[in-house]
């Protein structure tokens, strides 16, 4: 298919692309988006000004939540050569969740093919700050213009890019984490591990009463048992338990996190034991009585790892590695971000040059 390309002529004056970003404020100049129906399939490629979409007020994206969305980062080397960290694992997943809301697939090296050419149209937005990056949000939306609970037979996909600074103001933080025991985020054989806009929606009050409690996140039990550990906020979480890596399994209820499974390649290269299976709250408990745990962080494409400092279950609080990164998450932190930005040897192949 070809990609038909329009360029704006009024480009917008960019803000300073270093740490000061904020996440997801900054739009870039331009966009790529593509129409789906039955009759046609995928069509109507196109890199096109960034603009407003417009929906039918009866578009299914609007009333039954058949929309989905992948999130990815490029960036910037020292040689200025624009890097992006594993994006066909995003095309896969983003396909994964498709499957999963009844919503067509797309051809995934084309989609790609897509992203590279609208990097390198927008590629003076990529920051060269080390503590800045260029965030990359595809996302598919049901365009159908009728009420009715069915799948829509028209969709949109879009690629949008916005520059956004350090998740961390400073360096790698440690946080103070909830246990969430009324509400829950998925159960199996729900939309847990698709990426799709109606698992945050249900978060937000959970997150909402945590922050105000002095809590930075929420940490999800699992929707049947409430005794399972599944995620932290919306990312993946690992806990060092007696020099052992233990993870929950993904299953179905836990989204398959890219920076998840990067990490734990890496850390079976540094010959650690690692254990991805069930991981109950009291047997955490009782672990952490017997001194057991070391360290605990989550993990995703915004903050690459995110050390856990506090976390507090009813009445019981764990403080955990001294309410500091603890040593292997901040090596783990440096390996990963080092390799995004081309500064270590990239021995599985996952960094692709988008541009020179």
């Amino acid at each position: 298919m070809e990609i038909k390309t329009t360029l704006r002529q009024d480009l917008k004056q960019k803000p300073p692309l270093d740490a000061t970003l904020p996440f997801g404020r900054h739009f870039t100049d331009h966009m790529f988006v593509m129409d789906y129906n039955v009759k046609d399939g995928w069509h109507n490629a196109c890199i096109t000004p960034y603009a407003p979409i417009a929906l039918d007020p009866a578009a299914s994206a609007l009333h039954y939540g058949q929309a989905i969305f992948e999130g990815m980062k490029v960036f910037k080397g020292d040689d200025g050569k624009v890097l992006a960290f594993r994006p066909e694992k995003n095309m896969q997943r983003l396909n994964k969740s498709a499957e999963r809301m009844c919503m067509p697939l797309i051809d995934e090296n084309f989609a790609l093919d897509a992203l590279f050419k609208l990097i390198k149209i927008e590629k003076g937005w990529v920051p060269s700050d080390p503590a800045a990056s260029l965030y990359i949000h595809p996302f598919m939306i049901a365009t159908c213009d009728a009420l009715g609970l069915a799948p829509s037979d028209t969709y949109k996909f879009a690629i949008i890019l916005c520059p956004v600074g350090s998740y961390y103001k400073g360096g790698i933080a440690p946080v103070r984490i909830f246990v969430e025991e009324e509400f829950v985020r998925a159960v199996r054989g729900g939309t847990g591990f698709a990426k799709c806009a109606g698992n945050y929606a249900g978060t937000m009050l959970s997150q909402r009463r945590a922050v105000a409690n002095g809590f930075d996140q929420v940490l999800w039990l699992d929707g049947v048992h409430r005794e399972f550990i599944e995620e932290v906020g919306a990312m993946n979480v690992m806990f060092v338990i007696d020099n052992k890596i233990v993870t929950p399994q993904t299953g179905g209820s836990i989204l398959p996190g890219i920076t998840r499974e990067s990490i734990l390649q890496l850390l079976a290269d540094w010959g650690y034991k690692i254990e991805e299976r069930a991981i109950s709250i009291k047997e955490l408990e009782k672990v952490y009585d017997e001194g057991k745990i070391q360290e605990a962080f989550g993990c995703g494409t915004a903050a690459v790892v995110t050390p856990i400092g506090e976390l507090v279950y009813g009445e019981k609080t764990f403080k955990l590695a001294n309410g500091a990164a603890g040593e292997l998450t901040q090596r783990i932190y440096d390996e990963v971000t080092q390799l995004q930005r081309g500064k270590c040897e990239d021995k599985h192949g996952w960094v692709k040059i988008v541009c020179n």
